[in-house]
C-alpha cells in the first residue's frame, strides 16, 4: 500500500492551504488512446491556453493575483535561486505568445487544467515511486535528477517539497518535477496533485479537480481510484492498493 502523507511541517507554513489529489489507475499508454480523444485532449489544451489570458491582467508577471499568491508562498521556505511555481511558468510562456505545447497525453491533460483554472497541477507515476509519498520541509540532500537534465540536483536544507524514500519527487514544492517519477507515454497509475493557497479559491480548486478526474477518465480510459481534497484536519490518504 502507498500513501500521500502531508507533513506537520508543511501545515505549519501553510495552515490554511488546500490540495486536491486525484489518483488515475488504469490509463491507456499513448499508443492506445483512440483518435478522437487524443484530439479532443488537444482541442482541450488550445482552448485552456487561451482562457489562460482571462488570469492576466497585468503584462507584468508578478502582479498578477494568481501569480502573487504564490510569490508570496515561495519567501516561507528555502528555494532554488530562480524557483518559480509551474503555473507562473505557464502563464509566462502564455503573456509571451508561446503557448503550451504537447507533451503526453497524460501531461497535457494536467497541463490544460492548470492554465483553465490558474491553478498549479502536476502528476507522477505511481508505479515509480518507493514506498509513501510525503510533502514537508526536508533536511536536505534528497536525489533528484530534474527532468529533461544531465546532472543530479539535491534538495537544499530547509526545502519543502514532495519525496519518497528514494529522494524528492518535485523539488520547490511545485517548481521542478524529477525524471525519475515523471509520468510518461507508458505510465499507467497517476498521482495527479493540484495546489492552493488562497481560501478564496476553494471553489476553483474543487471544479479543477472535478475536469481533471473527468478528463483521465474520459479520455485515457482510468478508473478514478481516489480523489479527494487533503487540508489540515485531513492531512493523509491511500493512492495505491
Amino acid at each position: 500500500m502507498k500513501s500521500f502523507v502531508t507533513e506537520e511541517s508543511f501545515w505549519d507554513l501553510f495552515p490554511g492551504a488546500r490540495i486536491g489529489i486525484v489518483v488515475a489507475h488504469g490509463m491507456k499508454p499513448t499508443g492506445e488512446v483512440a483518435p478522437e480523444d487524443a484530439a479532443a485532449i488537444a482541442r482541450a489544451l488550445a482552448e485552456a491556453n487561451g482562457k489562460a489570458d482571462q488570469h492576466l491582467e497585468s503584462n507584468t508577471i508578478s502582479q498578477n493575483a494568481v501569480v502573487a499568491v504564490w510569490r508570496d508562498a515561495y519567501q516561507q521556505f528555502k528555494t532554488k535561486k530562480g524557483a518559480r511555481c509551474s503555473i507562473e511558468n505557464l502563464l509566462k510562456r502564455v503573456l509571451k505568445g508561446n503557448p503550451v505545447g504537447s507533451i503526453a497525453p497524460s501531461v497535457d491533460i494536467y497541463n490544460a487544467v492548470s492554465l483553465a483554472h490558474a491553478l498549479p497541477v502536476g502528476g507522477e507515476d505511481i508505479d515509480a515511486m518507493v514506498g509513501d509519498i510525503r510533502l514537508g520541509i526536508t533536511e536536505g540532500g534528497d536525489a533528484f535528477r530534474p527532468l529533461g537534465e544531465d546532472e543530479d540536483a539535491p534538495t537544499l536544507e530547509g526545502e519543502l517539497c514532495y519525496r519518497d524514500d528514494a529522494g524528492a519527487i518535485c523539488r520547490c514544492w511545485n517548481w521542478r518535477d524529477g525524471e525519475r517519477t515523471a509520468l510518461t507515454d507508458e505510465s499507467a497509475k497517476a498521482f495527479l496533485v493540484i495546489e492552493s493557497v488562497d481560501p478564496a479559491r476553494a471553489d476553483d480548486l474543487e471544479a479543477a479537480v472535478d475536469q481533471l478526474a473527468d478528463m483521465v477518465q474520459r479520455y485515457l480510459g482510468a478508473d478514478i481510484f481516489a480523489k479527494q481534497i487533503i487540508t489540515r484536519g485531513n492531512p493523509t490518504m491511500v493512492i495505491d492498493e
